[in-house]
This record gives C-alpha cells, sequence and structure tokens, in this order.
C-alpha cells in the first residue's frame, strides 16, 4: 500500500474497517510494549513528529516529503493526535493502518490529550468526529484501549529523550519504564513545560508544572542524554535551557509555523542548536 492509497482509504473508512484497524493494532502492541519506556535502536533515521491534534494533511506532507514509504526510517509521534483539527477520525485510521503495516518502524507516545483518568482535557471534541464518521461510541471505547498501550517516553541510549510534555525530576531510567504507576509522574510527563525558571513553578495550564534549566540539566545528566525532545506547545519549533530542550509541533490548526525533524541515528548526538536547523519547517 503507498500514501496515496491508504489516504483514500482513511477516507473512505467504516465503522467495521476501523474496528478491525484497532484489534489489528491491540493485537502488534500488546506483544511490543514490555514498559512504558521505548528504546530506540540507533540505526538508520528517525523521524520525529510532534502534536498532530487531527490535521491529516501536515501528516501527509512529512510521509512525502520523507520519503517513508520507500525507505527503513523509523518515525515516533510525540502525542496529541485529536481534538481540534477536522480530520480526526481520518487521521487516526491512518496512523494505526501506518503501525499496522509498519509494526517495527512506526511508535506511538502518548500525550495529554491521549488522557489518564483524572486528567481529561479541553476542548476534547475527538468523540464527537469518531461518531459523526463512524456512527458508533464502541469506536471512541477502543481507541482509549489503544491510548493505554502508548509509551509514555523514549530513548536513544547516550543522545536524546522523548516525551510529550517535560521532565519530572527523575534519578533513573527505571522511574521512566514504570511511570505509568505513579501517577504524579504520569502528570508531568503529559502536562509539564520548560520556563526560563530555577526549580519548578505552578502552570497556568492547571495541570503539570513549568521546570526550570537546573531540572533539565540535572535530569539529562542522570539519564545520560543530551537533548530532551517534545512538544505539547503550538510553537513549530523552539528551543530552551541553552539548548536542552527542543520543543516540535507539527499541526497547522493554529494558523501557525509547523515542523519535523529527521535525524540520523547512527551519527553522533547533535545539541539542540544543531536539531534547529536540522528541522524541516513548513
Amino acid at each position: 500500500m503507498d500514501l496515496r492509497e491508504l489516504v483514500e482509504e482513511s477516507k473512505a473508512s467504516n465503522k467495521e474497517m476501523i474496528l478491525e484497524k484497532i484489534e489489528n493494532v491491540l493485537k502488534i502492541l500488546r506483544k511490543e510494549k514490555k514498559n512504558d519506556l521505548l528504546l530506540i535502536e540507533p540505526k538508520n533515521f528517525l523521524i520525529v513528529v510532534g502534536d498532530l491534534h487531527g490535521d491529516l494533511q501536515s501528516l501527509i506532507f512529512i510521509l512525502n516529503d520523507t520519503k517513508f514509504f520507500d525507505s527503513e526510517d523509523k518515525i515516533i509521534f510525540l502525542g496529541d493526535y485529536g481534538d481540534r483539527g477536522s480530520e480526526q477520525a481520518e487521521l487516526y485510521y491512518f496512523l494505526l493502518s501506518l503501525k499496522e503495516n509498519f509494526p517495527r518502524r512506526v511508535f506511538f507516545l502518548r500525550g495529554n490529550h491521549e488522557f489518564v483518568k483524572g486528567l481529561e482535557v479541553y476542548p476534547h471534541d475527538l468523540p464527537f468526529f469518531l461518531l459523526k464518521k463512524y456512527k458508533s461510541e464502541e469506536v471512541y471505547e477502543r481507541i482509549k484501549e489503544v491510548w493505554s498501550y502508548f509509551y509514555l517516553s523514549a530513548l536513544i541510549k547516550r543522545k536524546y529523550l522523548f516525551l510529550h510534555g517535560g521532565l519530572p525530576l527523575l534519578n533513573s531510567l527505571n522511574e521512566l519504564e514504570n511511570a505509568s504507576k505513579n501517577e504524579n509522574l504520569v502528570e508531568e510527563i503529559l502536562w509539564n513545560d520548560p520556563g526560563e525558571i530555577e526549580g519548578f513553578c505552578p502552570s497556568l495550564r492547571g495541570a503539570g508544572k513549568i521546570f526550570g534549566k537546573d531540572i533539565t540539566e540535572k535530569v539529562l545528566e542522570n539519564l545520560k542524554v543530551k537533548v530532551l525532545i517534545r512538544s505539547h506547545e503550538p510553537v513549530g519549533i523552539k528551543l530552551n535551557h541553552n539548548g536542552l530542550v527542543l520543543t516540535i509541533s507539527s499541526t497547522k490548526v493554529y494558523g501557525n509555523l509547523s515542523a519535523y525533524l529527521k535525524i540520523n541515528l547512527e551519527e553522533r548526538a547533535k545539541n539542540g542548536f544543531e536539531l534547529e536547523k536540522l528541522a524541516k519547517k513548513f
């Protein structure tokens, strides 16, 4: 299946098709996921996609631009797949199809819009779009089951840490491997934002915290990685903490600049300033 065929199938999909797709992907995810931290093998290239929020067209652009279907590249999504955009149902079908067709190359992180109980978000119009297209509340319930198998973070050893929101005060990788057992860790991973402060301060989001440069320096040193790559903010691309934190957003639903990364995993670890130059803005 090529990109054009997959787009057409996503737009023509019905309830039976997406429920079958969900079941197939759940089988893959159940077998794949060992804990909450995904370890990525440092081979070939990795495409990094930030928040999409129902923006199927931006994802199509990224896959075309990177020639993903004609490569061995991996791709990681940093969360926030639904809510806000107009093609949320089609995007979910498309993402599930990517995982089904390329199970060892496509990986999903959980964002705050793939919420856990007690941390619901607003706006959350994904159920409306799924019901409108598939005429069934069952689809949304099954998609929530899929969320439970998304990773909370990913790591390329001695190079990069990936997550949706931001850093809690972490001492070891073991905390990330078992993060789902700690509600506070989950909240901070999904909701935190970097700020030019010291330590932590409350977040205006109403969940999570703002974390400062000293926290970033300490955690990256503890985990032995160079850069945190995250999403969660509609900024296109930006740096914080003297290049130790890189934020990337890949959706155009806010009407702003979008970006993605393509990183050669076999090269030395780049700093945030080098990664920012590598980013493709669109």
